[in-house]
């Protein structure tokens, strides 16, 4: 494994910890962290999750993931000692959503078992 892929994976959990444990704002809810994206020169840090709940959840945690990026882009560097701090992008992940679409979708139109 590459150090940039064990770079990422320890962000990756270090989020999930500042959220799960630090981060105040309820409106997050429950988060999942499923991917991280860090770019060659670590400048930014694309950042992928979802959460759980309809679309008016979704909009009112994202909301609060904005206003929380600047605790939670100094913890991080704090905690995996980065000697520069990433810029962190947010972006819903859809690929959960877009695989339940489908498992939907054939379960209507699959015979049952």
């Amino acid at each position: 494994m590459s150090k940039h892929l064990r770079l990422e994976s320890t962000i990756q959990r270090v989020l999930t910890e500042i959220f799960m444990r630090e981060v105040k704002d309820k409106s997050i809810g429950f988060i999942t962290i499923t991917e991280v994206r860090l770019t060659k020169d670590l400048g930014y840090l694309t950042v992928y999750y979802t959460i759980l709940g309809q679309d008016t959840k979704k909009e009112a945690a994202k909301k609060a993931i904005e206003r929380s990026k600047a605790f939670v882009r100094s913890t991080l560097a704090h905690r995996v000692n980065m000697r520069k701090s990433p810029v962190l992008i947010f972006k819903y992940d859809e690929s959960l959503d877009y695989g339940n679409r489908i498992e939907q979708g054939l379960k209507k139109v699959l015979p049952k078992k």
